[in-house]
């Protein structure tokens, strides 16, 4: 018999992400593709954190999509799907800051959220 209920996943924010995530306007969390996030899947709740906090904010995954890399995904999902604050050469440089190029050669994951 096999478990298909949805899960809870708790993953960090820095906090101008998290207000963007909480406000509704940031609809695309980028992540790069790390085995514990391999099953991730529509259905699942994401319990965001700002690190070091008690703050957090619950989503809905409505869908996972995978990329070769940063730019591909970016370009695939609308950069201000991702973060409508930045232009797209800021969020290429800040997403790259975040994650040096050995992690992007893993794989970027473009999970699209929505408030519970």
């Amino acid at each position: 018999m096999s478990d298909t209920t949805a899960r809870v996943r708790e993953l960090n924010l820095y906090r101008h992400y998290f207000d963007l995530v909480a406000a509704g306007t940031k609809t695309i969390e980028v992540r790069v593709k790390y085995p514990h996030l391999a099953d991730l899947a529509a259905g699942d709740t994401i319990r965001f954190r700002v690190k070091g906090t008690d703050e957090t904010c619950e989503v809905k995954v409505k869908r996972v999509t995978e990329y070769p890399d940063f730019e591909t995904l970016l370009d695939g999902e609308g950069p201000a799907n991702v973060n409508p604050t930045a232009t797209r050469e800021q969020q290429l440089a800040n997403i790259r800051a975040i994650y040096p190029p050995e992690k992007e050669a893993l794989g970027a994951l473009a999970i699209e959220i929505t408030h519970v």
